[in-house]
């Protein structure tokens, strides 16, 4: 591999003009790319030397390679199906089938994560001088926690493509927040909403795997989505937390799982009630199985699994629903 050094270098090392550098490369690169376009960047925080290659892949190719990663395909001699994904902050994604599965992908413990990195940010920040505002240990917990927080969310979004898949879902309607994002009176709201949250990213994140397995992603909006009964349509309702209370029908629900049965319907328009909507934790039903209509799952550092709040990680009822084979990014 040949490379040029540039003016800067042929100065300070005496070069020759356009003198190039030449490198062996061990093993088998797998790429085709451009030539001159590889670049040799030093990450200062990191002490590492990144190579970076634009490569030109077959589009064809690429998508064989993402569908491998699945364990489910969509089965078009089957009834097809449509699902409504709510994006939040609290829980990274709620989904609800047409045919009343429910999904809540709980996101509170790594918001916890997320701040503990900030605070430890924030007091290294507080102990440099004056003159200097950062440092490579502290651009280094940056990309720590940067880093951890995407894992775990696009885990979380390849991990709900395999479960709509298994259910045969080909068409999801994404909340949309983009228009109704506003500044909260609260910073720790703040922080998770802008900070943490990266909504459009991760909206743009389920629209590429989804879209990579054959599913129809489509935006809509999410405005008011939580704050009218999915049941009756009345408007008197509170919200609080994970709570969602209609006081005409008296509807107990998951707020989130709300706001994705609200958007189902008003694409697919009146569907039965979702089986599993409780969201007082201590009702869920016991965890003898690993199945069951509606389940919480939470992110143990490696893979997403049915979380244990008390004794259970049902949302309410049981019949059946397995975990998906795989949780890695896609």
């Amino acid at each position: 591999m040949e490379f040029g050094v540039g003016d800067v270098l042929e100065d300070r090392y005496d070069f020759e003009y356009q003198e190039r550098i030449t490198l062996e490369v061990r093993g088998n690169p797998q790429w085709d790319g451009d030539d001159s376009r590889l670049e040799l960047i030093y990450d200062e925080h990191a002490d590492q030397l990144r190579v970076q290659h634009l490569a030109r892949i077959q589009p064809d190719k690429l998508r064989e390679q993402r569908e491998d990663a699945f364990t489910h395909t969509l089965d078009s001699e089957n009834t097809t199906r449509a699902a409504a994904i709510d994006v939040g902050a609290n829980n990274t994604l709620a989904v609800v089938t047409e045919s009343g599965d429910t999904a809540v992908y709980h996101a509170r413990p790594e918001f916890d994560r997320f701040q503990r990195y900030s605070k430890r940010i924030a007091t290294l920040q507080s102990k440099l001088p004056d003159d200097e505002y950062t440092s490579h240990r502290i651009q280094r917990l940056y990309d720590a926690r940067s880093r951890k927080r995407n894992h775990s969310r696009d885990a979380a979004v390849k991990h709900a493509a395999e479960w709509l898949l298994e259910r045969n879902v080909d068409t999801v309607y994404v909340g949309d927040l983009t228009d109704v994002l506003d500044t909260h009176w609260s910073a720790d709201v703040n922080k998770k909403t802008h900070n943490f949250w990266s909504h459009r990213q991760l909206v743009e994140r389920v629209a590429l795997t989804l879209g990579d397995v054959g599913m129809r992603v489509a935006d809509v909006s999410e405005a008011d989505s939580s704050s009218r009964c999915p049941e009756c349509g009345s408007e008197d309702v509170t919200r609080s937390g994970d709570s969602f209370r209609c006081h005409d029908c008296e509807l107990d629900a998951h707020s989130d799982v709300v706001g994705a049965w609200n958007v189902l319907q008003s694409e697919v328009g009146p569907m039965a009630r979702p089986a599993a909507l409780s969201a007082e934790r201590g009702r869920d039903a016991p965890v003898n199985s690993e199945e069951c209509d509606g389940v919480y799952w939470e992110w143990d550092g490696h893979d997403w699994v049915p979380a244990r709040f008390g004794e259970g990680s049902c949302l309410f009822d049981q019949t059946s629903v397995s975990k998906p084979a795989s949780s890695q990014p896609g």
